[in-house]
């Protein structure tokens, strides 16, 4: 049983970090990162080429993370495989110790930077979760075939909670979790009103899992304009967008550097802060962009202490 189930099957407060491959097969900067998270979080949670952008797989950094004795999260997309090499890869993954994954349909390639790939979508976000709960319970394989052990992972998703109409992120997470998804992570959040809102559709629905609130430390002023034009789900309100553009004044006045990402880290622990004391959802899921070594500090000043928990 993995970290993260522990914590939120028990109660307590999740909290997991986001991480990419590099785009060639140096894992050493990786690995620093996660040597600093580790006891920090719950779980690492390794993209499967976000955005269609093609990198090392999300299976070879989970690997490396789990020699070097950490907690990684398989993500695993359905753009770039057929079921039988989903099932493949689970099984390789399960073969190292790595039992909890997220399921994610996955960015169309033309989105990428390959885009001549062909996308393949044999299953969605719905079906990995579908076919790996289905091995779970018989004890086959996607073909029918009996295998000689049968692997159980602890099962994520995700969901946009900035979506219009909101009933069809409602329904679609609720095939997420009739298909065996227990945990969800959403989209980065950075309007808690709004969040409340959606939670409350969540309980409405009647839908039982464990929902994670995405968390974007923000960088700049600029950062947080390009997302809300470019980045579906992504809203941050005009009042964060002043705060860093003051800082960055500041820091412009006073030749000082970095005040404006020194900002996005005391707005991202306040949230998380808040999240936590007002019992908004069940944790926290971290991305931090290239920027993981700033989760310790995030967590230190938002008061989040996991091995206290």
């Amino acid at each position: 049983m993995s970290l993260l189930e522990k914590a939120l099957e028990s109660g307590k407060f999740g909290v997991t970090a986001e991480m990419a491959p590099p785009k060639g097969y140096d894992f050493s900067e990786q690995l620093e990162a996660a040597a600093l998270l580790n006891g920090k979080v719950h779980g690492i949670n390794v993209t499967d080429m976000q955005s269609a952008s093609l990198k090392a797989t999300s299976l070879g950094l989970c690997i490396k993370l789990k020699l070097a004795g950490c907690e990684p999260i398989l993500q695993m997309t359905g753009r770039d495989r057929s079921r039988m090499a989903i099932m493949g890869d689970m099984l390789s993954a399960a073969a190292f110790g790595i039992d909890t994954m997220l399921a994610l349909t996955g960015d169309h390639p033309t989105v990428g930077d390959v885009k001549d790939s062909k996308p393949v979508y044999d299953l969605d976000s719905v079906g990995i979760l579908r076919m790996l709960s289905k091995m779970e319970a018989t004890g086959q394989d996607c073909g029918g075939n009996d295998l000689k052990e049968t692997p159980r992972f602890y099962k994520g998703a995700a969901v946009t909670p900035v979506y219009e109409p909101l009933f069809l992120q409602i329904n679609k997470l609720r095939q997420k979790v009739d298909a065996g998804a227990k945990y969800i992570q959403t989209q980065g959040i950075f309007d808690l009103e709004q969040f409340k809102r959606f939670m409350d559709e969540v309980d409405k629905a009647g839908i039982k899992a464990h929902i994670m609130a995405g968390i974007i430390p923000l960088k700049a002023a600029g950062m947080a304009k390009y997302m809300n034009e470019n980045v579906p789900g992504i809203a941050v309100p005009q009042s964060m967008i002043d705060r860093l553009a003051a800082a960055a004044a500041e820091g412009k006045e006073k030749g000082v550097k970095g005040l404006p990402m020194a900002m996005g880290i005391e707005m991202a622990a306040e949230m998380i802060a808040q999240i936590k004391d007002q019992k908004l959802c069940d944790g926290v899921h971290i991305m931090a962009i290239g920027a993981e070594k700033n989760v310790p500090a995030i967590l230190e000043k938002a008061g989040i202490d996991i091995s206290a928990q």
